[in-house]
C-alpha cells in the first residue's frame, strides 16, 4: 500500500517540508514540551515519557511529587576523612500516553486539476498546514488546560472571577511555582523541521488569548518585544512582565459567561464575565510528540482517476494525518491562572 496516495516518497518528503514550514510557527505548545523517550513502531500506540530526579541511596523511584523528589537532594553532612559517603542515585518516574490520530482532507476535482491557472496543490497544502496546526495546537491545549494547579484572579472559584490580570496576581502564581521547585524554561524547540533544542534566557511562558493584550500591556513593568535587545522573541510573543513571557493565540479561548458579575469586564451575554485561562508553563511541565521530521505527518494526494463510484475520474483529494499526544508530567510545574478581561 502506498502511504502517500499517488505521491512518490521523494515528492512526499518535499510536501512534508513545505507543510511543516507553514505549520510550525503556529505551534506554540510545540516549543516547550518534553519529547517522549520512545515511540513504538508497528506495535502499540503508547508513548513513554520519563522524568529524572535525584533520590537518596535507600529511596524508591519516587511518586512524581517534586516536594518528595527534591527533599533529599541536599548533602549537608560533613565528610569524614577517609570515609566514602553514601551518595545519591538518579531515579525516574515514567508516564505513558496513548497516541491519537488526527487528520483532514479537501476535495480536488479533475477540472480544477486540469485548467486552474494557479498552483492549486500548493494552495491546498498551505491551507491544510494552517488547519493542521490549529487542530494540533487545540488538541494539546485542551489537555494542558485541564491541569489541577489553578489560581483565580479573585475568589476561590471560576464563578467569582471578574477582575483583570495584575502584577500581584502574576507574582502569586510565579511564587507558588518556584516554591514547588518548578523551574523557568531555559530551552526550547525552534520552529523548524529538525529536532534540536536551543538555550534561552530562563522565564516562565504564559499562553493567552489576544483579548488580554491590552490588560497585559497595562501591567507594571511590562516590556514589549521590541525592547528585548539581544533576546529573540518567540513567534506571537507580545512582551514580558518580570519573569513571565506572554504568547498569544486565538486558540486559547475564554470560558464564556463563566465568571462573576461582569462590571467593566468583557462578557458574551452581557451579564457574567468571560473567564480567560492564562496557562503559565515551567520546565518539563508536559510531554508531547513533536511535529518534526520526515515521519511527523503523512501527506495524502489522490489524483482524479476512474474508480469505484467515480467511473469518470472526476474526484480526488488532498489531505494529511498524524499521530500525536500530550500529557501533563508535573502539575506543580504549570499553573492555570483564570482572569477576566477589561471590556
Amino acid at each position: 500500500m502506498n502511504l502517500y496516495g499517488d505521491l512518490q516518497p521523494r515528492s512526499a518528503g518535499f510536501l512534508v517540508a513545505k507543510f511543516l514550514k507553514r505549520a510550525q510557527p503556529m505551534l506554540n505548545i510545540e516549543k516547550f514540551g518534553q519529547a517522549p523517550t520512545s515511540i513504538p513502531g508497528r506495535s502499540t500506540k503508547v508513548a513513554k515519557y520519563r522524568r529524572y530526579f535525584l533520590q537518596g541511596a535507600t529511596g524508591g523511584a519516587g511518586d512524581g511529587n517534586p516536594a518528595n523528589a527534591f527533599s533529599n537532594v541536599l548533602s549537608l553532612t560533613p565528610l569524614t576523612e577517609g570515609v566514602t559517603p553514601a551518595g545519591k542515585r538518579l531515579a525516574f518516574q515514567d508516564y505513558n500516553a496513548t497516541l491519537t490520530q488526527l487528520g483532514d482532507w479537501i476535495p480536488l476535482t479533475d477540472v480544477v486539476d486540469l485548467v486552474h491557472e494557479d498552483d492549486i496543490l500548493s494552495q491546498m497544502i498551505e491551507i491544510l498546514a494552517e488547519s493542521a496546526a490549529q487542530t494540533i495546537e487545540t488538541f494539546r491545549y485542551n489537555i494542558l488546560k485541564a491541569g489541577t494547579n489553578v489560581v483565580y484572579a479573585n475568589g476561590v472559584a471560576r464563578t467569582a472571577v471578574n477582575t483583570a490580570i495584575t502584577l500581584d496576581i502574576q507574582r502569586t502564581v510565579t511564587t507558588a511555582l518556584l516554591a514547588q521547585n518548578a523551574k523557568p524554561i531555559s530551552r526550547y524547540i525552534p520552529s523548524s523541521t529538525n529536532y534540536r533544542t536551543e538555550p534561552v534566557e530562563a522565564a516562565f511562558i504564559a499562553l493567552v488569548h489576544p483579548h488580554m493584550v491590552t490588560d497585559i500591556r497595562k501591567m507594571s513593568g511590562f516590556i514589549p518585544t521590541k525592547q528585548y535587545g539581544t533576546v529573540t522573541p518567540y513567534e506571537n510573543e507580545i512582551g514580558a512582565v518580570e519573569d513571565v513571557r506572554y504568547i498569544t493565540s486565538t486558540i486559547y479561548a475564554p470560558f464564556a459567561d463563566a465568571g462573576g458579575a461582569k462590571g467593566a469586564m468583557r462578557s458574551t451575554s452581557g451579564v457574567s464575565a468571560d473567564v480567560y485561562p492564562v496557562l503559565i508553563l515551567g520546565m518539563d511541565a508536559y510531554g508531547l510528540v513533536n511535529l518534526k521530521g520526515a515521519n511527523a505527518i503523512t501527506p495524502m494526494v489522490v489524483n482524479p482517476k476512474p474508480a469505484a463510484g467515480d467511473p469518470l475520474g472526476q474526484r480526488g483529494s488532498v489531505g494529511w494525518k498524524t499521530m500525536t499526544t500530550a500529557i501533563i508530567l508535573q502539575d506543580t510545574a504549570m499553573c492555570r491562572l483564570e482572569v477576566a478581561v477589561t471590556a
